[in-house]
């Protein structure tokens, strides 16, 4: 979770072209299909019309009831939504320490442990791998990479750091068999500099992440689920630049989304859990709109979401927790929610915590009391 630096966006507007607000331009009703099974395509190009998705043989069968839902090669729930966290932002409290906490606090375990490393960090970590071990508790993780910390993201897609991949893909191999989720560099809208030869362009972005995925699949590297995280802010949506950062759906197995809303009427993205969804380019559609008709064959991972009110102005948080539940039932291509838990994000003045309010917390856990939540990890 990161706020729009002011002093990246003077250097990114300036350097916009007119007519930037037809990026995202689509028939204006998509459909959402249900009942599709998800897996890897070999479409590059990301222009390219809608196709209709091809069932995967490795998806299990529908459940019967809630109860059975499990996930099947890509992870993708038969039935069910994902359910995770990331507890303990901008703290210097361990992660796996805080999200047991953030566990109890919120009455069931996630499904899905949250965690966020950059450059040369060597990850999985001790404590992540045990988290995903527990018997009693198992959970899937989901990684969050800055791989081009201290570099670029040309300089990674041209081969710069490539004993960097090289070191995590032999990690992999070597101590994580397991399934994970895989995100490189979350929220790339906020880090693009759109100036030719910044090494930070859209495409940069693109290029970094293929080579990136190519990479490691060519080092072996096979239990990696990558999703690709996006921003969902409606000024980077309107930018003419914003189509280039898809790197393309070979590579990308489950589109993403990092956005958030305010309990405060009348603040700056005041909403519910839809809101968050449906943020858009002047005339252009709405994220989840936009991503069901571009891509159908990929689900839907909300990887960072959140209500939060300015700290020290604490505001009922309970109509957004209550909000979610309906939301997800209309839009059956999200697979997966994972909440992000913290009394004071990166700069200071927003407590996105689910126990700011007594009436909050009882909101919260009622929502994650849902039997949609039930799905077991295989």
């Amino acid at each position: 979770m990161r706020r729009t630096k002011l002093q990246k966006s003077v250097t990114v507007l300036a350097a916009l072209v007119a007519g930037a607000g037809t990026a995202l331009a689509l028939p204006a009703a998509a459909q959402a299909a249900t009942g599709l099974g998800f897996k890897r395509t070999a479409t590059i190009s990301t222009e390219a019309p809608p196709v209709t998705a091809i069932e995967d043989e490795d998806m299990p069968p529908p459940a019967g009831r809630k109860g059975d839902c499990v996930t099947g090669a890509l992870l993708v729930p038969s039935c069910g939504v994902l359910w995770g966290a990331a507890a303990g932002g901008f703290t210097s409290a361990p992660r796996d320490g805080a999200l047991k906490k953030w566990e109890k606090l919120s009455g069931r375990t996630a499904s899905i442990f949250h965690a966020y490393h950059k450059g040369d960090e060597p990850f999985p970590t001790k404590s992540e791998m045990a988290m995903a071990r527990d018997a009693a508790h198992p959970r899937v993780l989901l990684l969050n990479w800055k791989i081009a910390y201290g570099s670029s993201w040309a300089k990674v897609a041209k081969g710069d750091q490539d004993a960097r991949i090289d070191r995590f893909a032999a990690r992999i191999k070597s101590t994580f068999p397991e399934k994970f989720f895989l995100v490189l560099n979350h929220e790339p809208e906020n880090d693009v500099i759109a100036k030719a030869g910044s090494g930070w362009e859209a495409k940069d972005f693109a290029a970094m992440y293929r080579h990136t995925i190519q990479r490691l699949r060519g080092k072996g590297v096979t239990n990696a689920i990558n999703v690709m995280a996006y921003m969902g802010n409606e000024k980077w949506m309107a930018q003419s630049w914003w189509k280039d950062l898809y790197p393309g759906d070979d590579v990308v197995d489950w589109m993403g989304l990092d956005s958030y809303v305010s309990a405060e009427k009348g603040a700056y993205h005041f909403g519910m859990f839809g809101d968050l969804l449906d943020r858009r380019a002047p005339k252009g559609p709405g994220f989840y709109e936009w991503s069901v008709a571009r891509h159908p064959g990929k689900p839907i991972m909300i990887a960072e979401w959140g209500v939060y009110h300015r700290v020290g102005r604490v505001a009922d948080k309970s109509a957004g927790f209550r909000s979610v539940l309906p939301e997800l039932k209309k839009r059956p291509g999200i697979k997966a929610i994972v909440y992000f838990d913290t009394s004071r994000d990166d700069q200071g003045d927003r407590d996105i915590s689910i126990d700011s309010a007594k009436s909050s917390l009882a909101a919260f856990r009622t929502l994650a009391a849902d039997r949609l939540f039930d799905v077991k990890l295989r």
